[in-house]
């Protein structure tokens, strides 16, 4: 408190000074020439410059000492008393630096790691269901889209399909939303979309990876085998270090007549009752697409004209082994029995 009154003081004194050198000489009549005040206002204002610098300087150099005082200093035990560390032998000046950069350092690996290498629980055991995959799924863009205006602020609009997606999959899939938002924003998003509890666990910013300015999604620190895991996301780079384990959809515009949802929930049942063995020979083939999922609606509808076509060739097979028959036994009558 008495650092910041003083600090406050410094700048009430920098600001009159300034005011005064910048406004000296401005409207007195024997300044002298336009020139010579001319001068002494750029005089005077490169004097004020130096002022603030040195001042700001100062207040740096001072947060930095207070910075390395604070944070340099042994943890404390319950009881108060310092707790020894591998920098106690050091001197003093160099025991608080040390201990500093490892603070720092610390706290800024805890940023791009994932808080634990083992995000997820072990799978449940009988008698228990664990469902045979598991879908991860992004909240923001995929199922949920922020939204501002001046009358109500930020509200978040729910993606046509979510309550279909969320009922037809949990019996198939162990669902959990994973973010790259912070778990105080997410956390009521989430119950709001699943008021039913179908999605099974929440891993926010805080579990991912984050390089090269993006929060990556590592597959290999969920407990999982990765042969069965979907990842679900509108960037490409959130599954960039196991690629063939996502599925980039574009991300949402708030259109209300939206049917994304409903595709991806007839993609990853087909993949679940086709009783799948590794998703990723599955999703490879469609990491290439623009929009995957019209992709498979394609495929799938080819797929069904194929074998609508096998099944006419088929019925009509039948029909001409019949129609031959019945010709052939009105040709060659079978001979009465004696």
């Amino acid at each position: 408190m008495t650092d910041a009154l003083i600090l406050k003081g410094l700048g009430l004194r920098l600001a009159i000074e300034v005011l005064r050198l910048t406004t000296e000489g401005g409207d007195g009549k024997d300044a002298g020439s336009d020139e010579q005040q001319e001068k002494k206002r750029k005089e005077n204002i490169a004097y004020a410059k130096k002022v603030v610098l040195r001042l700001a300087g100062l207040m740096g150099a001072g947060s930095g000492l207070a910075i390395i005082y604070v944070f340099g200093s042994n943890s404390l035990d319950e009881h108060g008393a310092k707790i020894p560390d591998e920098f106690d032998n050091d001197p003093v000046v160099l025991q608080q630096v040390r201990r500093t950069h490892k603070y720092f350092k610390d706290y800024w690996q805890m940023i791009i790691e994932p808080m634990s290498p083992k995000l997820l629980p072990d799978p449940l055991k009988e008698p228990y269901y664990q469902p045979p995959y598991t879908l991860v799924i992004e909240l923001i863009d995929v199922l949920l889209r922020p939204e501002w205006s001046l009358g109500t602020g930020w509200r978040f609009k729910k993606r046509p399909g979510i309550d279909s997606l969320l009922q037809q999959l949990a019996p198939l899939y162990e669902i959990v939303v994973f973010t790259s938002e912070t778990g105080m924003t997410a956390f009521p998003l989430i119950d709001n979309v699943d008021p039913h509890g179908f999605i099974s666990y929440r891993l926010f910013r805080d579990a991912t990876h984050y390089v090269d300015g993006h929060h990556v999604k590592d597959i290999s620190c969920l407990n999982r085998d990765p042969a069965k895991v979907v990842v679900v996301d509108c960037k490409k780079e959130a599954f960039h270090l196991q690629p063939f384990n996502g599925l980039a959809l574009k991300k949402w515009d708030g259109n209300s007549e939206d049917r994304t949802l409903y595709d991806l929930t007839a993609f990853l049942k087909t993949i679940a009752l086709s009783s799948v063995e590794d998703v990723r020979t599955v999703l490879e083939n469609y990491s290439l697409e623009d929009d995957p999922l019209e992709a498979f609606k394609r495929r799938q509808s080819q797929l069904e004209q194929e074998e609508q076509q096998r099944l006419a060739d088929l019925s009509r097979t039948k029909k001409q082994q019949l129609f031959l028959g019945s010709l052939t036994s009105r040709l060659w009558p079978r001979s009465k029995q004696q």
